[in-house]
């Protein structure tokens, strides 16, 4: 069962006329935790609360959810609520939202289409995981409408964005916050788990904005989440991707922190891409460190994303300006329609898996 006892994610959920509450899923049904532990901290509309409490409730509540499904199962049935039945709601507070560029072959792509003639990766990329701050207002959940933005074009053009695009990734949910000046600690002390993003992009209007400080209004109109929050601890790891040069010691890796995650971009019911986690070249416990190496705090509810997830290959593009390069080779669906960037009324969906578990997915549609 992909959402077995081995999987259990957290989502924030409610019944018609009831206030939403936090429950995590397990097969077809949601498991309401308030009653079935009988803590009240799962009685709240979010998670912020019960990820305040650190790594070991984390582990201890989860051991216990597992022990109760498989050992007391007449004690939660009554507990259990078929998923058909549920709204999903936003799963926690989001305090601040960063966005990294961890992805070697995305951040290839990108230079080889707007610099063509240039070396591809800037000079910094190899010594740090870039990154920009977002907006953590705009983050919603999935199902939520995606409103095509306006803004400046070119020069003197302003109207509504024209290669509006997507980008898979995957996202880090903080659980323990940081004081102001003090780096953070091990990476599984803080996060409390994983969900996937969709950053949703205004090419035209990044291209013309994006110099001298990078992106802005292109980024911040709306970033997409799954309703379930995966566990760190029910991820498969693996060894990160060996990097040249050997980066600073604050970004030396302890442990392995790859994951081996394989995402898929679905366009209007089509799988367009599938973008492997597992190639990225930064890691997430390298890009937590490099977020608060100058003393930024945490705090509980921060989310930090991946950046776009890409292959080497084609169909492992995790963006439609890599796919379609940037829309000189148009993406043809099987109705015959072509796409160079995404239309009124197309939907996109990511999901994702990491070994034998399912994460989820995230959808938005075009507005």
């Amino acid at each position: 069962m992909t959402w077995g006892v081995d999987n259990l994610p957290y989502g924030v959920f409610s019944c018609p006329g009831e206030r939403p509450r936090v429950g995590v899923r397990y097969g077809d049904k949601v498991l309401d935790l308030a009653p079935a532990l009988h803590d009240e901290v799962f009685a709240a509309p979010s998670l912020n609360p019960f990820m305040a409490r650190g790594r070991m409730a984390w582990h201890d509540t989860r051991t216990l959810i597992q022990n109760k499904l498989t050992g007391d199962l007449p004690v939660t049935e009554a507990h259990l609520i078929p998923l058909e039945q549920v709204r999903l709601h936003m799963p926690f507070e989001v305090a601040d939202y960063v966005d990294f560029y961890c992805s070697i072959d995305h951040a290839s792509n990108l230079g080889r289409i707007l610099r063509p003639g240039s070396e591809p990766l800037l000079p910094n990329w190899r010594h740090l995981p870039v990154g920009y701050h977002g907006r953590s207002g705009t983050v919603v959940v999935s199902g939520t409408p995606v409103r095509r933005p306006h803004g400046q074009l070119s020069a003197g053009v302003f109207g509504p964005c024209a290669k509006l695009d997507i980008e898979a990734e995957l996202g880090f949910v903080v659980g323990v916050p940081t004081a102001l000046g003090s780096p953070a600690g091990a990476f599984e002390d803080h996060v409390f788990g994983v969900t996937l993003v969709n950053d949703w992009s205004a090419r035209d209007i990044q291209s013309w904005e994006y110099v001298p400080l990078g992106p802005f209004l292109a980024k911040s109109f709306a970033t997409s989440i799954s309703p379930w929050i995966t566990p760190l601890e029910a991820l498969p790891r693996i060894p990160g991707r060996v990097q040249d040069p050997e980066p600073a010691a604050y970004l030396r890796r302890q442990g392995d922190w790859g994951l081996d995650v394989q995402l898929e971009v679905v366009l209007n019911g089509e799988v367009v891409s599938r973008p492997p986690y597992s190639g990225m070249y930064w890691t997430p416990d390298q890009m937590l460190a490099h977020l608060t190496v100058n003393g930024a705090a945490l705090r509980t509810g921060d989310l930090f994303a991946s950046g776009t997830v890409s292959g080497p290959e084609r169909a492992e593009r995790g963006s439609l300006i890599e796919l379609t390069w940037n829309g000189t080779d148009p993406i043809k669906l099987p109705s015959g329609e072509t796409r160079s960037f995404l239309q009124d009324g197309d939907t996109v969906t990511i999901r994702a898996t990491a070994g034998a578990l399912t994460l989820g997915e995230v959808s938005g549609t075009i507005v």
